[in-house]
C-alpha cells in the first residue's frame, strides 16, 4: 500500500461511514475521491484505480464523492473575508455560486449554490456564515455589487469595497472552480443543483487541505 499512500497523501479528512459493503479497499476509495477533487476527470480517476486492479465505473467514483458528504471546518476567526458570487452552468442553466474566502489563507469559509442572486439570498448566506464562523469583527471585502453591500449593512457587518489587494484571493479560487467546472462536463452534466452543490462543497474541503 506504499504507492497508494504516496499518491493519496493525508486522507484522514475523508470519512467513509456511508460504506456498507467494502467492494473496494477504503484506501483506494479515498484515493479516488482525492484524485477526482484534485483535478482528474471521473474517467481518468477510474483509469488510475485500474492500475491497482480495481475496476469501478465513473458513477461509482461520483457516488463516493457525493456520499462522503464532505463539509468545511467551522470556528474560524478571520480578520478579513473576501465575499463574492460567480455563475456556474449546470445542464445549460445558470446558477450562482456564493463563496466566502479568508484572504490570509486563500481557504474557503463557506460555499452555497443558489438559483439566482438577490439581497435576501445574500443575507441568508451571510447568516449561515455567521453560524459557522466568528466573523462579527471581520471586515468583508466586496466589489461594487449593490446587493452585497446592502445585505452586509442590513445584518450589521463591516465591509470595504475593494477590487484588488486581499480580494484577489477569491478571484483565484473562482478561476480554479471555473476551470474545473468547464473542463469536466461529466461532473456537471445531467445532475441536479443539490448534487452539484455537494461536489462544490467537497472541492472546497479538498482546496483547504490541498497542502
Amino acid at each position: 500500500m506504499a504507492k497508494i499512500a504516496r499518491l493519496s497523501g493525508r486522507s484522514d479528512w475523508i470519512e467513509l461511514d456511508f460504506v456498507e459493503r467494502e467492494r473496494t479497499p477504503r484506501q483506494l476509495m479515498k484515493l479516488g475521491i482525492r484524485l477526482h477533487l484534485a483535478g482528474l476527470s471521473l474517467s481518468n480517476t477510474v483509469r488510475e484505480l485500474e492500475k491497482f486492479g480495481v475496476k469501478r465505473s465513473r458513477k461509482a467514483v461520483h457516488d463516493w464523492v457525493q456520499k462522503a458528504d464532505l463539509q468545511l471546518a467551522s470556528n474560524a476567526s478571520p480578520d478579513h473575508v473576501a465575499l463574492d458570487e460567480t455563475v456556474i452552468r449546470i445542464n445549460g442553466q445558470q446558477f450562482w455560486l456564493y463563496a466566502a474566502v479568508d484572504p490570509d489563507t486563500n481557504d474557503f469559509l463557506h460555499v452555497r449554490l443558489f438559483t439566482t442572486t438577490t439581497t435576501a439570498l445574500t443575507q441568508r448566506f451571510l447568516q449561515e456564515l455567521r453560524e459557522k464562523h466568528d466573523v462579527d469583527d471581520a471586515v468583508f471585502l466586496v466589489d461594487h455589487a449593490h446587493h452585497l453591500a446592502t445585505a452586509l449593512q442590513r445584518i450589521g457587518l463591516r465591509f470595504r469595497p475593494e477590487r484588488h489587494g486581499n480580494r484577489n484571493a477569491i478571484e483565484r479560487v473562482f478561476r480554479e472552480i471555473k476551470r474545473r467546472t468547464s473542463s469536466f462536463s461529466n461532473s456537471f452534466s445531467h445532475v441536479d443543483p443539490s448534487t452539484a452543490e455537494t461536489w462544490l462543497q467537497a472541492f472546497a474541503v479538498w482546496w483547504n487541505l490541498r497542502n
